[in-house]
């Protein structure tokens, strides 16, 4: 699904990226973790095409087309979407509208999507204008439910998010990828992820999503440098009782 290779990002001159090698293929939910400033976001924004973040080297393909400069809007049309930290409030532009844009020539109904979300009540107010922190989460993941991106971008699902909001966040995730369904335990794992069709990337800083979403394979990034690559819990559990210099020590 997601193939980058040798990836140098700078922004305003100055190296955020370096040497990122990473693969996520079809079905799998991948977990990033790594201290602030360490170029998560960067990441995520570089993948998705937005302006600033100058490749100096090395590719990006999805599905196995190269878009290392491709546009954006053409990124998304292709089937990549992202959910972010801090989104922008759109005055003038009602969550309604902005849903059936997301949505493309696909008919939906924004109504029904947003009932999934308990987001009913906001679908006629301008995009994220006064919403409260899980209230704009809730926005985003309703503009990707609408989309349906085969790629998943999610810059920290968890952050500024109550108990109550992250298990309703948590559960619309499982189901944007596919993960719903309880399948018997003899089944295989390749089994498994080939029934899915839609990959993720999640950037965690506090690892509490885990509690809610079922991950593949988790990765640390720290100064830029991507540096571990297993089990996404036992990451979580190295970081909590070691710290991140620690475990980037381990993994070398």
């Amino acid at each position: 699904m997601l193939q980058i290779e040798e990836l140098q990002v700078e922004v305003g001159g100055k190296a955020i990226l370096k040497n990122i090698n990473m693969e996520i293929p079809k079905g799998e939910t991948h977990i990033l973790f790594g201290p602030n400033g360490s170029g998560k976001t960067s990441l995520l924004m570089t993948i998705m095409g937005f302006s600033g973040y100058s490749i100096t080297r090395g590719k990006i393909e999805f599905k196995g087309e190269d878009i290392t400069h491709m546009p954006i809007h053409e990124r998304a049309r292709l089937g990549i979407g992202m959910s972010f930290q801090r989104p922008p409030t759109i005055q003038g532009l009602k969550t309604r509208d902005i849903v059936e844009i997301c949505a493309g020539n696909r008919r939906v109904c924004a109504k029904e999507l947003a009932e999934q979300l308990n987001f009913s009540d906001f679908l006629d107010r301008d995009v994220n204008h006064n919403f409260s922190g899980g209230e704009i989460k809730r926005s985003e993941l309703l503009q990707l439910v609408a989309q349906q991106p085969e790629l998943v971008l999610l810059d920290e699902p968890e952050s500024g998010v109550d108990l109550e909001s992250i298990v309703l966040l948590g559960d619309t995730i499982n189901a944007l990828l596919n993960r719903g369904l309880k399948y018997p335990k003899e089944k295989p794992h390749k089994e498994i992820v080939a029934t899915r069709s839609k990959s993720a990337l999640v950037i965690t800083h506090t690892g509490h999503i885990l509690d809610f979403i079922t991950a593949d394979k988790g990765q640390v990034l720290y100064n830029g440098i991507l540096c571990c690559s297993r089990n996404a819990r036992e990451i979580l559990k190295w970081i909590s009782e070691y710290g991140y210099e620690e475990c980037v020590r381990c993994s070398n």
